[in-house]
């Protein structure tokens, strides 16, 4: 790109979100500083290396990161806010939201400490856009705190952009967003993003100008959803497994009605990770201090399902192997949230392993991508270098996250190493028909047993 682009984009805080947000603008031509206060994750993103597996990222990183052979050197990597403030038109703020210990509310120190430490810096005009994922009134609250410190006044405006990226394909979703939100309260601030996202827009990506709240809301909002289709699925497979009904060919029945759709309607053990659970507590908890917590009582029950899912899992794996997990072998293959992920954060199968282990199972997981992240969470439990090892003179194998790989399992082959041919699928989708020509005994949650 000959014409450089004019305005210069800075992110702070660069995990999940930040370090694919930076890439991503790089991507799209413009010249991108990232700061974290770690220096560890600085030198290695410098390497173009990312602290988390995400598919396509490290590519892109290499692509852009100033120093690698044939690069664009659009993108480099700071701990210092004064070079931030210098340097930046726009700074993102892209830093870690998580659950308050203890309570069901966000935790919003790392935002407050993003923005008083960037404001008191800006000397000169710039918008902070906010993209983590905050309880709703937050942006009002910081936009009057960053005219306050900043020495521009108010010429230092925010706006509110959340993101909806998916782990494992969040490349994807920053570079062609199925819509653009911006809460917005200037004509500056809204033809500034017009700019930022230029490509996606003449790409045909909806874009959304909203006010502060709103744009806050459609987040959380839209992960309450996602959480609520799947608990909902996985209510309908309690029901079909009282009444010997079969919840996949029920998905898939429902699934063709393109009001309901087929995505997030499989049933299972649930879902995990370092969003929805986290976001809809937190949404349940802000709606309470807003005096409308009635309108989201149905989250609770939400929430609840999904936990019940894990139990069930286990109650499932204790009748598997005669009514005591004593002294039993458990082979589990995935230990992360979702597949084409190395997240192992509030993982279902994680912690239906965990369970499993501490009612006396001897506990042997395997997953293509998470076993770093599980071991440090879990090290009591085994970990083994393949599926075929994990399983080996197991009782009971339990399918716990939905990688192509045990899709693509020889069932036979395993059959030879384990002890039962016992298999639990805790995800629906490992084909029944294949599995039991190989003489296993299958089981999944909300499906006929035979």
């Amino acid at each position: 790109m000959a014409n450089r682009a004019p305005l210069k984009i800075t992110v702070i805080g660069t995990g999940y979100l930040g370090a694919t947000h930076a890439a991503a603008m790089a991507e799209l031509g413009f010249e991108v500083l990232g700061l974290d206060i770690s220096p560890e994750k600085v030198a290695m993103l410098e390497r173009g290396e990312t602290p988390m597996y995400e598919p396509g990222l490290e590519e892109l990183l290499r692509k852009h990161v100033a120093g690698h052979p044939d690069s664009s050197g659009r993108l480099r990597f700071t701990t210092s806010y004064e070079e931030v403030a210098e340097f930046g038109d726009i700074h993102f703020v892209c830093v870690n939201t998580p659950q308050k210990h203890g309570e069901y509310a966000c935790d919003m120190s790392y935002v407050d400490s993003a923005l008083e430490s960037l404001a008191p810096r800006l000397t000169r005009p710039a918008l902070v856009v906010g993209k983590s994922t905050v309880p709703v009134g937050s942006a009002a609250r910081l936009a009057e705190r960053l005219t306050e410190l900043a020495p521009v006044g108010e010429d230092a405006e925010l706006a509110w952009n959340p993101e909806f990226l998916r782990e494992g394909f969040a490349v994807q979703d920053t570079l062609h967003p199925d819509r653009i939100v911006v809460g917005v309260r200037s004509e500056r601030a809204e033809q500034q993003l017009r700019e930022v996202y230029a490509t996606p827009l003449a790409e045909g990506s909806p874009f959304v100008v909203t006010d502060f709240p709103t744009a806050e809301l459609v987040k959380t909002s839209a992960n309450s959803f996602l959480a609520t289709k799947i608990s909902f699925i996985n209510a309908m497979a309690e029901v079909c497994e009282a009444a010997d009904g079969d919840v996949v060919k029920l998905a898939e029945a429902i699934g063709h009605d393109d009001r309901i759709g087929k995505k997030f309607l499989r049933a299972g053990i649930g879902f995990g990770g370092g969003c929805l659970p986290k976001d809809i507590r937190a949404f349940m908890a802000r709606a309470g201090e807003l005096g409308a917590s009635q309108a989201l009582t149905f989250l609770r029950e939400v929430d609840s399902i999904n936990m019940r899912r894990r139990a069930q899992m286990v109650e499932l794996a204790r009748d598997a192997v005669g009514g005591t997990l004593l002294g039993t072998r458990i082979g589990v293959l995935g230990a992360t949230f979702k597949p084409d992920s190395d997240d192992v954060r509030d993982s279902p199968a994680l912690n239906v392993a965990g369970q499993l282990h501490l009612q006396g199972a001897q506990v042997t997981v395997y997953d293509p991508k998470g076993m770093e992240n599980a071991r440090a969470l879990f090290p009591t439990l085994r970990y083994a270098p393949s599926a075929l090892d994990a399983v080996r003179g197991a009782d009971a194998v339990l399918h716990l996250t939905e990688w192509r790989e045990f899709q693509e399992l020889d069932p036979a082959a395993l059959g030879e190493v384990v002890a039962v041919r016992h298999v639990l699928d805790g995800r629906n989708t490992l084909d029944p028909v294949l599995w039991r020509k190989a003489n296993w005994k299958f089981r999944a949650l909300g499906r006929p047993t035979a």
